[in-house]
């Protein structure tokens, strides 16, 4: 536990703002994880989407109070960022090898313990090969790079992949403090361009997604470019264990764009596991109040029923 000169108190709970730096090395190159919490709790593992890093990404979430406090309760969060997205990266050289997107994964894979994965939270996912229209689009933005680095056009083809029109703006409404945030970014040029790649290079994973038995929970926004890709992946998995979250007006990057849409469907998730919110601290919004829910809900076995298919308005 940090001291109180670099923690906050939210809940009951103090929680680190603090993370540990590391350089893990792997076959497929070095990769950056940075720690928050106990390392004696189970771990919870996290990875951005292109061009982010888990500042980017994930603090709209991890800085969401109650979020926050219930997450930090149980895990100790491990956030991995890819090559050349981690915070202060160093530039990658032009004649290092690029890594595809199996290399990515295998980097995530040769984390300790991997045996005991238990339950996947997945954001906007993909599980096919790129359409032509996304092959197209990414060969766009790598051309774009290479000739002019992070210029203005990339930067706007980048925050329409992340988020929705109502908080990127119009000519009436300003854009939001997220959407700046972005909009600021210096990513690597180098190593979004090889991201890019990776991704137009990746293969179709649908047909194995039905032998995915560790419970699986989906958020998508229903304004993201991925929103369909999102509805094919939840048709390929084994209904007993998966759900599917759509939250309205938005875009892929909910975590963003709308983290309070993820509370009730994490705590309910995380339910299934035994994992709950310090007694002392159960917001009275939460479902997990005790006069909120009723106990035969509370077995695993009842929230495996619980996590079929759903579909969660959010305005």
């Amino acid at each position: 536990m940090a001291d109180s000169s670099d923690s906050i108190s939210i809940d009951t709970e103090t929680i680190s703002l603090v993370a540990k730096e590391y350089l893990v090395k792997t076959r497929c190159g070095m990769v950056s994880v940075a720690v928050f919490g106990d390392l004696d709790k189970p771990a919870l593992v996290t990875y951005p989407d292109l061009a982010l890093n888990h500042i980017s990404c994930f603090q709209g979430l991890f800085f969401s109070p109650e979020v926050n406090s219930f997450l930090l309760h149980n895990f100790c969060i491990y956030h991995i960022s890819p090559p050349g997205h981690e915070v202060a990266a160093a530039p990658i050289g032009s004649d290092d090898l690029m890594p595809s997107v199996d290399d990515l994964a295998d980097q995530v894979l040769e984390m300790k313990y991997r045996q005991r994965v238990l339950g996947l939270i997945l954001v906007s996912p993909l599980c096919r090969a790129p359409s032509w229209t996304e092959w197209l689009l990414n060969k766009v933005m790598s051309n774009l790079l290479y000739f002019y680095g992070m210029c203005g056009v990339v930067k706007e083809l980048l925050l329409k992949r992340y988020f929705s029109q109502e908080v990127r703006g119009s000519v009436e409404e300003p854009e939001s403090d997220i959407v700046q945030a972005c909009r600021r970014m210096k990513g690597r040029v180098l190593s979004v361009q090889q991201f890019l790649e990776a991704m137009n290079g990746r293969r179709d994973l649908s047909e194995g997604l039905r032998k995915l038995h560790c419970r699986s929970l989906i958020f998508v926004g229903e304004n993201s470019p991925f929103h369909s890709e999102a509805l094919h992946m939840t048709s390929k998995l084994d209904r007993r264990y998966s759900a599917l979250v759509e939250v309205q007006a938005c875009g892929s990057i909910v975590t963003e764009e709308q983290p309070h849409a993820m509370l009730i469907p994490l705590e309910y998730f995380l339910m299934g596991f035994g994992l709950y919110r310090p007694t002392l601290s159960v917001s009275p919004r939460s479902p997990l109040s005790p006069t909120c829910i009723s106990p035969e809900l509370l077995s695993p076995e009842s929230m495996g029923l619980k996590l079929k298919p759903i579909k969660t308005r959010i305005s």
